[in-house]
C-alpha cells in the first residue's frame, strides 16, 4: 500500500504532536483531553494521511488550552508544510476566536512583530495581523514604527493597517488579555 502522509517531520510528525499535546494537557490541567487523530482516506492501494493540525485547529476552537499552545508553536514555525499557508491562516483565525493566556499572547506579539520587522509577510500574515490586533500591540508600537522595512511594499501595507488602528482607536490596541 502506498502511503501519502501530508504531515511534517520531526516535531510536526503525528506522533510528536500527539506526545506534545499529552504533555501540555497534563501540565495545563485540561479536564477532557482530546484524541488528536489525522483524517485518513484509503482508495485502492493508496492511503492519504491528512495534517493533524486540522484536529488541533478544532481543539483550539473548542477552547482546549493544550491545542492553543500547539497552535502558537505552529505559527512560530518557519518550516514549510504541505497546505502550510492554509493551515497557518486557519490556526491564526482559531486563536483569534478563543481566550488566550498572557504567556501565549506575548509569544504571538513577538512572532508577528518580528516577521514584520524582517519583511517576512507570507500569505497567512494577513490572519496574523488580525490576531495581533485582537491581542493588542500597544507596548510594541514604538518598536514597530521604528523598525519596519520601509522599502518593502508588503510590509508597509501591514504597517499602514496597524498605524490606522493605532491612530483611530487606542482602545483597540491596548492590552486586552
Amino acid at each position: 500500500m502506498i502511503q501519502r502522509d501530508y504531515n511534517g517531520t520531526g516535531k510536526w510528525a503525528v506522533s510528536a504532536v500527539q506526545a506534545r499535546y499529552a504533555d501540555y494537557a497534563a501540565s495545563l490541567g485540561v479536564e477532557c483531553p482530546l484524541q488528536l487523530l489525522p483524517k485518513e482516506h484509503i482508495r485502492s492501494e493508496i492511503r492519504w494521511v491528512f495534517p493533524i493540525m486540522d484536529a488541533v485547529i478544532e481543539g483550539i476552537k473548542a477552547g482546549d488550552a493544550a491545542c492553543s499552545t500547539i497552535g502558537v508553536e505552529f505559527i512560530e514555525e518557519d518550516q514549510k508544510f504541505r497546505f502550510g499557508a492554509s493551515l497557518k491562516a486557519r490556526t491564526a483565525r482559531a486563536l483569534r476566536q478563543t481566550p488566550l493566556p498572557k504567556s501565549l499572547v506575548v509569544r504571538i506579539r513577538r512572532r508577528v512583530v518580528d516577521m514584520l520587522q524582517a519583511g517576512n509577510t507570507p500569505r497567512e500574515y494577513r490572519e496574523y495581523v488580525k490576531l495581533l490586533r485582537k491581542v493588542g500591540f500597544s507596548e510594541l508600537w514604538p518598536r514597530i514604527e521604528a523598525s519596519v522595512p520601509r522599502t518593502n511594499k508588503y510590509a508597509m501595507r501591514y504597517f499602514a493597517y496597524l498605524r490606522a488602528i493605532h491612530e483611530r482607536s487606542p482602545s483597540v490596541w491596548s492590552a486586552k488579555c
